[in-house]
């Protein structure tokens, strides 16, 4: 099966979960890694979020068939630009996976930015910039990052390298605390992460409105004195 890069994210991850076997019954159906930076402006307002996400193996696979164009064997990121700005806007859909406060207020964003997706290994990166609409004012409040799927399709784990929070021009003094998802599903084991009794009928009448996904949230913190 040769995927379309017109198609939206999730729906190419059903595609896989359909194609491979042993995976149809299992939740959830696709892994990714992820890293965020907070990035700052004037006044030490928050301005964005900058992502990368990392997908497991398997949906890599998946997703790259038929982008080798040139068939030297490599995706560079020029063969893959397509895909990462396809898919980046269908985020919208999903209120890409993002939710964010400063000082309390969530946050809306703006469309998102510089597209990106490279190949390392086995695996395929999306990077991408997530704007807010506005500024935000954070002062001496909270800015928290909550990174999750509502619906738990898509399992999201924070990376454990030393860059997986980031702060981008901000204040003097500020501090990043990580809160990592109660329940990692590694995609190796393909293990069903859903409760004992959940069947996949419960997960398919999940929206993105839905709050069970909410327990697997991935949290980053940012104080500022």
């Amino acid at each position: 099966m040769k995927p379309n890069a017109s198609l939206p994210l999730l729906a190419l991850a059903l595609a896989l979960a359909l194609a491979l076997p042993g995976t149809a019954q299992a939740h959830p159906h696709v892994w990714i890694t992820a890293k965020a930076q907070v990035a700052y402006g004037p006044g030490g307002r928050v301005t964005g979020i900058r992502h990368a996400w990392t997908f497991d193996a398997s949906y890599s696979a998946f997703v790259t068939q038929g982008l080798d164009t040139n068939g030297d064997g490599k995706l560079s990121p020029e063969e893959l630009a397509g895909l990462a700005t396809e898919n980046t806007t269908n985020l919208a859909e999903f209120g890409y996976f993002t939710k964010l406060k400063v000082a309390g207020k969530d946050q809306p964003f703006a469309e998102p930015a510089e597209p990106r997706m490279a190949m390392e290994g086995d695996t395929l990166t999306l990077s991408f910039l997530l704007p807010l609409k506005s500024p935000a004012a954070q002062g001496r409040g909270v800015a928290a990052l909550e990174v999750y799927d509502p619906t738990y399709f898509v399992a999201f784990s924070l990376s454990d390298a030393a860059d997986v929070a980031r702060l981008a021009d901000a204040p003097s003094g500020c501090a990043i605390t990580v809160t990592r998802a109660k329940s990692d599903a590694a995609p190796p084991a393909q293990a069903n992460a859903a409760k004992p009794g959940m069947s996949e009928a419960f997960f398919e009448a999940l929206t993105n409105a839905s709050t069970y996904g909410e327990q697997f949230a991935n949290r980053i913190l940012v104080a500022c004195p």
